[in-house]
């Protein structure tokens, strides 16, 4: 027995068997890009161990701009903010959330969208920027189906190839084994639907893939145009709203390089600043919906 025909027999809807319990999704940001209406919707959030998200940053320093922008200093709790692109008949997903058994902060995504009225078989496809868990493990439910079983799966090739090379498991630290894991079982039930994608291409129209690598090896965001007008799906490509903007050579831990990272990052505000183009941020706070602005020799984000 599938999952859906086990829900037809129990009478009750799979959000409200197997979610975490009921939140309110915290992003309520609808944007409007011509006739695309695009909004942030939440997944709950993260916790984590600061000495996990600036390893290398002189102690003192990174508490003294954590404190003087009101954050806390042992540990971030940053949004996951996934977007949602309705395109006349097309509702694209981007990224799929935690689901149930990475974060009991995060894998809200179905009862947020179920806040909205909005169905997984609504969802006719889902683009990823990455295979981390936060934002790929949602993307199978507890019965190891595709949750949106009308979907086609988008997937970065450079991405897809990382995580299934025979020597992955080898090149990640101890703490990103378990991500090596979690990724190939999802993607080997992904499979028979994954639409591979390279950067430069326009994975759907008005969506072109934007070359974000460093996070990890092929991370990808999307501009979604429309005439002149842009906004950019930037994942995790630039994660925290303070010192990813005011420090963008500084090096995180959450990047698999950080070298090429914090090169990825400084290249992408330079162009978000030009172009003035708004932006949706997996982990920037109030839904992540926002600017990127000069400020000094840095840059700063702009709700």
């Amino acid at each position: 027995m599938n999952r859906r025909n086990f829900l037809k027999t129990v009478g009750i809807s799979g959000i409200s068997l197997f979610a975490m319990p009921l939140v309110s999704s915290f992003a309520t940001t609808k944007i409007q890009l011509g006739n695309k209406i695009i909004r942030s919707i939440s997944d709950g959030h993260l916790q984590l161990p600061m000495s996990f998200v600036y390893p290398d940053i002189e102690k003192n320093l990174l508490e003294k701009i954590l404190t003087n922008n009101g954050l806390a200093t042992n540990f971030l709790k940053p949004e996951c903010n996934l977007t949602l692109l309705e395109d006349g008949e097309k509702r694209i997903l981007f990224d799929a959330g935690a689901g149930a058994n990475f974060m009991a902060s995060a894998g809200k995504l179905f009862t947020s969208l179920e806040d909205k009225a909005i169905s997984l078989d609504s969802i006719t496809d889902v683009i990823f920027t990455h295979g981390h868990p936060d934002h790929i493990w949602g993307i199978v439910d507890d019965f190891d189906e595709i949750s949106f079983p009308n979907a086609k799966l988008h997937f970065p090739r450079v991405e897809w190839d990382f995580w299934r090379a025979d020597d992955t498991f080898s090149k990640v630290g101890e703490e990103r084994k378990t991500f090596v894991i979690g990724a190939r079982n999802r993607l080997e039930i992904m499979e028979e639907r994954i639409v591979l994608f390279n950067v430069g291409d326009e994975v759907l129209p008005g969506i072109e893939v934007v070359g974000t690598a460093g996070h990890t090896p092929g991370h990808c965001s999307f501009a979604i145009h429309h005439g002149s007008q842009s906004l950019m799906v930037i994942g995790d490509a630039i994660t925290n709203h303070i010192i990813s903007f005011s420090k963008p050579d500084w090096p995180t831990g959450s990047d698999q390089d950080t070298e090429l990272g914090a090169k990825t990052r400084k290249m992408l505000l330079e162009r978000l600043a030009t172009d003035k183009m708004q932006i949706i941020g997996y982990h920037l706070p109030n839904g992540g919906v926002g600017h990127v602005e000069r400020k000094a020799q840095a840059f700063q984000f702009i709700q």
